[in-house]
């Protein structure tokens, strides 16, 4: 598990505002689940044979002798809520959520066993429309978060019809290759032989690729959905490529599956997947609702993000306050917080805890704050203040106290 320290936090409160603004301007609202569920939830829902149920959810039992499962993932969790709340009843639902997710899987780059998510939902909406604006959401996001260089990946599962036999064939292929299988895979073989195409192992690529494709045994609807959605991401301009070896670690998706990826972040390419999982709800005991959903990595992106710009934005004040002098340190916070109370939005740090003038505004050039506010003892006798430039070149001013706030607001916004 991984700590975010303060230098590294500006990048994710950059990520986290883009996100809330987005999902607002399209209308989707926050909802919030628990960290906690009952294991049943995750069986049911992502599947007894999945690498994630198997092999990757931290368990374990409550007081109570109930098995309790820390949330590998958040749309169990947001369908559970969904039903137990009524909220489907003859309703559509635009959601998403933000959290901690967790999984006891190998570490990697950007890649912990606590890791965290921003995820969107749509419910109700059957047509390949809003399966294209979530897509549409996806790439503004990145887009407004300044990362490059990633790539549309789409396929469609079809229905669980059309995939049966499907199904059929691959686990005959697979077969014929057992010998050849890793454990894995041949673990897959029996339960979920889907995910064998989606195996890292490069021993594997060469069968893997004459393996048959799922799209060549879509349904009718399936393939016209499909074809739906490619008009709408056309018409946007946003550029795909269709990967017919594109799966889902999860059995609830059906029709629409994608990815953003990156080769940029070594073996574990994808910062942002969803797809469709119209079966889902029924499946959890509610009334049959179509859905769809993403999410997406923010440990993955931020890191993508500091690998394209060498650097992460760091937060800074915008002004440091220096208070050196027992007269200064007498009205100093109460000044600061004059200044607050005038300038909501401006971040102002105070000197706390004493030091010579030169030390202090040695942390003030530090801080990367715009601007200094000097106060010694002299200043305070003149209630007035010091304002000087950190960032450019330009002479430090005096200015009343009662001004102060005034000409701090028309500095920062000349900046």
């Amino acid at each position: 598990m991984n700590d975010v320290l303060p230098s590294e936090i500006g990048a994710w409160h950059k990520l986290e505002g883009i996100a809330r603004e987005l999902f607002a301007a399209y209308a989707y609202r926050e909802i919030r689940v628990p960290v906690v569920e009952h294991t049943a939830l995750f069986k049911r829902s992502i599947g007894e044979l999945t690498d994630i149920v198997q092999k990757e959810m931290f368990t374990f039992e409550d007081p109570s002798g109930d098995s309790l499962t820390l949330r590998p993932e958040a749309t169990a969790g947001i369908v559970r809520a969904m039903i137990t709340n009524g909220l489907l009843h003859n309703q559509k639902q635009r959601v998403w959520c933000a959290g901690p997710m967790f999984r006891h899987e190998k570490p990697q780059r950007g890649r912990f066993r606590q890791f965290h998510q921003l995820d969107v939902e749509a419910f109700g909406y059957a047509g390949p429309d809003i399966d294209a604006e979530l897509i549409m959401l996806s790439a503004r996001l990145l887009r407004q978060f300044g990362v490059e260089r990633l790539e549309l990946n789409l396929n469609s599962l079809g229905t669980p019809e059309s995939r049966r036999g499907y199904r059929e064939q691959l686990v005959k292929y697979f077969t014929a290759h057992k010998a050849r299988l890793d454990a894995d895979s041949l673990r897959r073989l029996e339960g979920n032989p889907l995910r064998i195409l989606d195996s890292k192992n490069p021993e594997l690529q060469d069968i893997i690729a004459g393996a048959p494709v799922l799209t060549e045994y879509l349904d009718e609807p399936s393939r016209q959905h499909f074809e739906g959605l490619c008009r709408h991401l056309d018409a946007v301009g946003i550029r795909y490529i269709v990967n017919p070896r594109l799966v889902r670690g999860l059995d609830y998706y059906t029709h629409t599956v994608f990815e953003w990826v990156t080769n940029e972040l070594g073996s574990q390419g994808a910062v942002c997947s969803g797809g469709r999982y119209d079966g889902l709800v029924a499946q959890l005991g509610g009334k049959s609702t179509p859905a769809v959903g993403w999410a997406l990595g923010q440990e993955r992106l931020v890191e993508l993000l500091k690998v394209q710009q060498g650097e992460l934005p760091v937060e800074s004040p915008d002004v440091y306050f220096v208070i050196s002098g027992a007269s200064a340190e007498a009205v100093g916070l109460t000044l600061a917080e004059k200044l607050r109370d005038a300038l909501p939005g401006v971040a102002i740090e105070t000197h706390c805890g004493g030091g010579s003038f030169k030390s202090q505004m040695k942390r003030a050039d530090n801080s990367g704050a715009l601007f200094a506010l000097v106060l010694g003892d002299s200043e305070a006798d003149k209630r007035v203040v010091g304002l000087k430039s950190l960032r450019v070149e330009a002479p430090q001013i005096e200015v009343a106290w009662q001004d102060a706030a005034a000409e701090l607001k028309k500095r920062l916004a000349e900046r």
